[in-house]
């Protein structure tokens, strides 16, 4: 503030100035000198840059030093229990709050948080130390599912990813499926197989129940899922499996799983399974493939032509007969055949009829007499019904009734109740007997 021919003439506050710094001596004396010469108080809030309300709080208020309230003295007598207590919980100011006021401390949410931050930056949890473990070329793959939603049409609905991550050059396969069935396992260990040119060595699982039905690790015992078992036989696969609850220790395929939903997925939607396959197949080889990789610093594509190509072991050219199951059934009036708790529909004209029926693991088949068969997508959960797909079904033609043979022949109400007996005559029993008749 300077003084010009008896004027006073003020220096616009700088933009952004915290509260405090504008209310110096200085522009209280201002605001004082406005008003002295009958400016209004809007008009001193507009020229000095400040809101009206603190020019009406110092309109007639002498310069004072504010006094800023000491932080955490109130919480200073339970300093030592915070000390002790905040690492067993986690340092969670939550938790450490009501329990004070369980104590009847009187603080607030944010006021123990604010005195707990300083010790949680210097704090570090207890666990345990883990040791990045890298691969040679061709040596070892890692598997694993992840769920997540996706929208076919405007339809919302759960899908499950299979990714498989080559340990060395971090090349991924994605493919989608409705289930995790062992039909979906197997399948996509042939597609992974088919789009990397070959298998590793080893390959690295979790403990689902379509690789293993138990596993005892004290005793070093497995119990195999024997269709998969057989499977990665014939392919001359080594199958690894994690401990239990050590699901870092694949933590390639764990990030890769987090990289397809959060890169692939997001923000898509999609018109059916077979357009989301194919946006996956073309993601892994544009996106994934082409991205400089975090940990090794060179692009998947590139480290895995350079070394890892030819280190893979090329699979027998006999592909692995698809998993199906036959069965029977006897087509329903309602022409709804049942198969896993579903129904699918089939044309009407077979009714009453034995159908052949094969489950593969994305389709169920209805055959009849060698005819045109019937296809339907494999539902995923129970108690639903498949949508016919193919052309409208012909209703079935009722015909007559069918004409009564004659008077219903064994009425017992006709015939005098059930039960009766015929009175015969005792004489020819006596004979027999040598007895005289009476």
């Amino acid at each position: 503030m300077t003084e010009v021919d008896g004027s006073v003439s003020l220096t616009a506050a700088p933009g952004g100035a915290v509260e405090v710094d504008l209310i110096g001596e200085s522009v209280c004396g201002a605001i004082h000198a406005l008003r002295d010469r009958g400016v209004s108080k809007k008009r001193v809030a507009r020229e000095l840059g400040l809101d009206v309300k603190t020019v009406r709080k110092w309109w007639r208020r002498a310069w004072s030093v504010p006094r800023r309230r000491g932080r955490g003295k109130l919480l200073a007598p339970w300093e030592a229990f915070l000390k002790a207590r905040a690492p067993e919980v986690g340092f969670n100011a939550s938790v450490l709050h009501r329990e004070l006021v369980d104590q009847g401390v009187e603080a607030s949410y944010w006021a123990v948080a604010k005195y707990v931050s300083p010790w949680r930056a210097t704090w570090r949890p207890e666990e345990e130390p883990t040791v990045r473990f890298e691969t040679g070329p061709g040596e070892q793959a890692q598997v694993d599912w992840g769920t997540t939603w996706a929208y076919f049409g405007e339809e919302r609905v759960r899908v499950h990813i299979f990714a498989m991550v080559l340990g060395y050059s971090r090349r991924i396969f994605a493919r989608a499926y409705r289930s995790e069935g062992l039909g979906s396992l197997l399948d996509a260990h042939a597609r992974a197989f088919d789009h990397f040119g070959g298998r590793t060595r080893t390959i690295l699982y979790d403990n689902p129940r379509t690789v293993v039905l138990s596993k005892d690790e004290a005793a070093a015992q497995v119990v195999w899922n024997p269709t998969f078992k057989d499977r990665m036989d014939f392919y001359g696969v080594e199958v690894r499996l994690c401990r239990f609850y050590r699901a870092q220790t694949k933590g390639k395929v764990e990030s890769g799983v987090k990289y397809i939903k959060r890169n692939a997925l997001v923000g898509r939607r999609f018109r059916d399974l077979d357009e989301l396959n194919d946006w996956l197949a073309a993601w892994c080889l544009r996106a994934a493939d082409q991205r400089v990789h975090g940990t090794t610093h060179e692009r998947p594509v590139e480290r895995f032509e350079r070394d890892e190509r030819q280190m893979l072991v090329a699979v027998d050219l006999r592909p692995p007969a698809v998993r199906e199951r036959v069965e029977t059934r006897v087509v329903p009036r309602d022409a709804l055949v049942a198969v896993e708790a579903n129904r699918y529909p089939v044309p009407f004209d077979w009714c009453g009829r034995q159908v052949e029926v094969r489950v593969l693991p994305e389709e169920i088949v209805f055959a009849l007499d060698g005819g045109e068969p019937v296809r339907h997508r494999r539902l995923t959960g129970k108690h639903q019904v498949a949508r016919w797909e193919g052309p409208p079904r012909p209703w079935p033609r009722s015909g007559p009734a069918p004409a009564l043979l004659g008077p219903p022949r064994f009425d017992p109400a006709f015939l005098g109740g059930v039960g009766q007996v015929e009175i015969r005559s005792l004489v020819p029993y006596a004979a027999v007997a040598g007895e005289v008749a009476p």
